[in-house]
């Protein structure tokens, strides 16, 4: 797997609180999260043990909707309500004191959070992204990355759609701005064996 430079997971909008099994209220989501929620979890175990940083991004909106802006013109109904258990992290994520939890109003975990700052305070170069929904927030998260002259590798078994139509649909068009940009858990898996050898 092609990175470049330091490289920082990023993970997306895993959230559903203590009932994490679940989709998040009001949001539709392909199947298969079952299996997910334990590759993510190795995944971001083996990026913490490799010394590659983790940040946590959590959509988040005021109860009286305030801030949710467009976001219900679309498909999706209200969601992501502040002080909901749906709207915390998943419970099995567990970051750490020292890794960042991006709090957004937005789809873009750019659009108006320090995570640009956080990516610069990490020196990254690359940005490797995990989570849902791939044709929204991932979506507009790589395709923000990209501008941002970030390599982009979406781990395409690590993410979720709100449908498969739609999930291939956002995969095509990620690939379209960066042709390497998609790889599996298991590539992740390689480079960062690979690192570590490297280092040993």
């Amino acid at each position: 797997m092609a990175v470049s430079g330091n490289a920082v997971l990023v993970v997306v909008d895993i959230q559903g609180g203590s009932a994490s099994t679940l989709p998040t209220p009001g949001i539709p989501v392909m199947s298969g999260r079952a299996e997910r929620g334990p590759r993510v979890r190795e995944l971001i175990r083996h990026c913490r043990e490799a010394g590659v940083p983790v940040v946590f991004i959590q959509e988040v909106h005021k109860r009286d909707l305030i801030d949710i802006g467009r976001e219900l013109d679309g498909a999706e109904g209200p969601h992501c309500l502040e002080g909901d258990d749906a709207t915390e992290l998943a419970s099995w994520l567990e970051p750490r004191p020292e890794e960042f939890v991006v709090k957004k109003r937005r789809y873009s975990a750019f659009f108006g959070t320090e995570l640009e700052i956080i990516l610069k305070a990490y020196k990254a170069e690359t940005v490797m992204l995990v989570g849902g929904l791939t044709d929204i927030c991932i979506h507009y998260t790589a395709a923000d990355a990209h501008q941002h002259d970030y390599v982009v590798r979406v781990l395409t078994d690590c993410v979720a759609g709100s449908s498969e139509r739609a999930h291939d649909a956002a995969l095509e068009s990620i690939a379209y701005l960066q042709r390497d940009a998609l790889v599996t858990a298991a590539d992740v898996h390689a480079w960062l064996d690979d690192r570590e050898r490297v280092s040993a």
